[in-house]
């Protein structure tokens, strides 16, 4: 399914003119003169979405939250030889299951700056699995999330946080029956997560059988990256290697679902994305931005997602 072009909000303050005012330096990004107010404008830098946030761009309305009653978690760590030091990871089950139970499995990455714990926006994993989506429990299937570190999930010297999901957090899983049928995995992410969960599918299409990503954090180029966030991508080749845009035709036997708000400041790269994608991925252009009520409005629709296509793959 193609984007669609849905509308943006009205503008009341430009965004030239918020910059003028000296607002547009934000999160450690130093804007100096138009070129830098061009690559904000275009969305860039992030500074585009404290824009946004002055004329309304960012106000969204998230669907109330309706649990039921948890299932079972379990949290440790683990020495990963894939990342060279111990890191922590959460398991959790749906309502009336815990270990010894075998299900389908969501890997769940998590963003820049976050943690196994921190890997759902708003809600712990187990009350993430504990959803009712349109009045419906979610189909059974546990949840797994480890500390991937700052490096957008893409091998760094000394550090491959996505061998350490591939060949160490899903092996753990796996030992205690989850995500063991065929194609029994999905991957779910937000912002450098959900770059990672696209990631994953694309290199794993063998593995994972859904993706839903929401908010993923998208450059086009290694210098785009580079000049946002240097520790991204440890080269050019190695962006080259990890581009989710190029590999995107991976995913052709995989269920995507990506959404992006209109005014987050990765949309050009999700949209660039979304050309690449097969022509039968879920992609939702919607208002909003890089902000956690965009997540949160978000993740109950991916979750949905992701259990009606590992429904019954156990």
């Amino acid at each position: 399914m193609r984007p669609r072009p849905d509308a943006g909000s009205g503008r009341r303050l430009t965004r030239r003119g918020a910059i003028g005012l000296g607002l547009g330096g934000l999160a450690g990004i130093v804007v100096a003169g138009a070129a830098g107010t061009e690559l904000v404008a275009s969305g860039v830098l992030p500074g585009r979405q404290f824009l946004d946030q002055i004329d309304g761009a960012c106000t969204v309305a998230a669907p109330p939250m309706v649990f039921g009653t948890a299932g079972h978690s379990m949290s440790g760590t683990f020495y990963s030889a894939a990342r060279r030091r111990r890191v922590g990871y959460t398991i959790a089950y749906p309502p009336g299951h815990g270990p010894g139970s075998r299900l389908p499995l969501i890997v769940a990455l998590h963003a820049y700056g976050g943690s196994h714990r921190s890997a759902l926006s708003g809600m712990s994993l187990a009350q993430g699995l504990a959803l009712r989506v349109g009045g419906r429990p979610l189909p059974p299937m546990a949840i797994a999330a480890a500390d991937g570190g700052g490096g957008y999930w893409n091998p760094h010297p000394g550090d491959n946080p996505m061998a350490m999901i591939t060949d160490e957090l899903i092996p753990r899983c796996q030992r205690l029956g989850l995500g063991t049928g065929h194609r029994s995995i999905g991957a779910f992410g937000i912002s450098m997560g959900g770059y990672g969960a696209l990631l994953l599918a694309e290199q794993h299409p063998e593995m994972v059988a859904a993706v839903a990503a929401v908010a993923p954090a998208i450059w086009t180029s290694y210098a785009q990256a580079r000049a946002v966030n240097p520790g991204a991508y440890a080269s050019a080749r190695a962006f080259a290697a990890a581009d989710a845009v190029t590999h995107a035709p991976a995913l052709a036997t995989v269920a995507v679902r990506v959404a992006s708000g209109l005014s987050d400041p990765f949309h050009p790269g999700v949209a660039a994305l979304a050309r690449s994608l097969p022509p039968d991925a879920v992609v939702r252009f919607v208002p909003g931005c890089h902000t956690r009520s965009f997540f949160i409005a978000q993740e109950p629709a991916s979750l949905s997602f992701l259990g009606a296509h590992l429904a019954g793959r156990a």
